[in-house]
């Protein structure tokens, strides 16, 4: 005998399922599901909210490239293997043509005597000799390396060198005491590192040097720069104060710095571009700076009066010069650590640095004793020293490898 329900009884079920006994009977089986892990699954997936474009761009927003630090139990061969050099355009050691096409020479300026010396990197002979404006620290590859400056300090200004005769071309160009010069990665500013006024001006070196912006420093000694991989910001040794300071250079603003302590001087990137090492010839030695953190993660010791940095060409080392016992150090990027030191016979005092484009020579000015010395990256021997005028400094060696220059006495990328 078949039953069925009949419209009366399918009301009285309706009902009874809405009576309260059995509303509470089911809540209880409901709450008991939940707690059980299945459950839990099943509540997650149930009541989270569905996935709209809208948020997926929200999600890629928050989640864009970020630099990857190691934890601080984590030794440094933990690290991601780089993926960047930002060095690769000098690994060739060939001087790109037009340039190859000029004789190499050595430019060095002389501050206490406001000359320049050029040397024939070929015979160690000095070839020419002549006056240009008071106080010359540095002499600077232009980024498109058509021209050299030479930053007269005391002059307020910059001789400008034919770089075809290897003579000044008659040009000078006037901005405030610069002390050092360099240029944006991208080559659209000029930086007039203005030391004796405690700031850096931005110039416009395509359009008559004008002024596009300029940053105090509320620390004495502005000295030293580099730039970040992408050019976006810039780091720079405050001499005088124990500090290194970061700069927007895009809004051209101060925006960090770090207290390293004694005097830092030179600065360069590391070639995976996370680390700028910073000489201290205070404290004798490197320190290494994670710039975004703004953090001294090392000091690596090297020698007295730490001074200047030349990455080689292979990009695996950093020489550094040790002013005040008459040294070079050398680093291994890999390790930081000191893996050979030369010392200069008979003494000396080795400033700024300059690396043959072949990268078997290491040119060092001779601060305080009227010196330019040249040393073997392949044997750390002596191989040449070369009287020149008084408190040579920044010599640069011209042409030398590299897409563009970013200033200073030649650093190349």
């Amino acid at each position: 005998m078949r039953t069925s329900l009949t419209s009366s009884t399918r009301g009285r079920l309706a009902a009874a399922l809405r009576a309260r006994p059995v509303r509470i009977f089911f809540a209880f089986a409901f709450a008991l599901a939940i707690i059980s892990p299945a459950g839990v699954v099943f509540a997650v997936v149930w009541t989270a909210p569905p996935v709209t474009v809208a948020n997926q761009a929200v999600v890629h927003a928050d989640t864009g490239p970020q630099r990857m630090l190691p934890a601080p139990d984590v030794q440094q061969i933990s690290l991601p293997v780089p993926d960047v050099n930002v060095y690769a355009n000098t690994l060739s050691g060939v001087v790109p043509c037009p340039l190859c096409d000029l004789p190499p020479r050595v430019y060095v300026p002389n501050s206490t005597a406001g000359t320049v010396d050029v040397i024939d990197p070929l015979t160690f002979q000095v070839i020419d000799h002549y006056p240009v404006g008071f106080i010359p620290h540095h002499i600077a590859p232009a980024w498109d390396m058509r021209e050299l400056y030479v930053d007269n300090e005391g002059s307020s200004s910059l001789t400008v060198l034919d770089i075809h005769t290897g003579r000044p071309s008659g040009k000078t160009i006037s901005i405030p005491f610069p002390y050092n010069l360099y240029f944006t990665p991208d080559g659209t500013k000029a930086i007039d590192v203005v030391e004796r006024l405690n700031r850096i001006e931005f110039r416009d070196p395509s359009n008559g040097w004008r002024l596009l912006g300029s940053v105090g420093m509320p620390w004495p000694g502005s000295d030293h720069l580099d730039f970040s991989a992408d050019g976006s910001y810039l780091m720079i040794s405050m001499e005088y104060s124990g500090v290194v300071a970061r700069v927007d250079t895009i809004n051209m603003r101060l925006d960090g710095y770090v207290r390293v302590g004694g005097l830092p001087i030179d600065i360069k990137l590391s070639p995976d571009g996370r680390y700028f090492f910073v000489t201290n010839q205070g404290r004798m030695g490197v320190s290494v700076i994670d710039p975004i953190s703004m953090k001294e993660i090392q000091f690596i010791p090297t020698g007295r009066g730490a001074h200047g940095l030349q990455v080689s060409r292979d990009t695996k080392s950093l020489y550094v010069s040790n002013r005040l016992e008459g040294s070079f150090s050398v680093i291994d990027f890999a390790t930081r650590t000191v893996v050979a030191k030369w010392a200069i016979p008979g003494g000396g005092s080795p400033d700024m640095l300059q690396l043959s484009p072949d990268g078997t020579q290491l040119w060092a000015s001779g601060r305080y004793h009227a010196t330019v010395y040249v040393m073997s990256t392949v044997s750390g021997q002596l191989i040449a020293k070369i009287r020149v005028g008084s408190q040579d400094h920044g010599l640069t060696y011209f042409p030398n490898v590299g897409l563009h220059s970013l200033g200073h006495n030649g650093v190349y990328r």
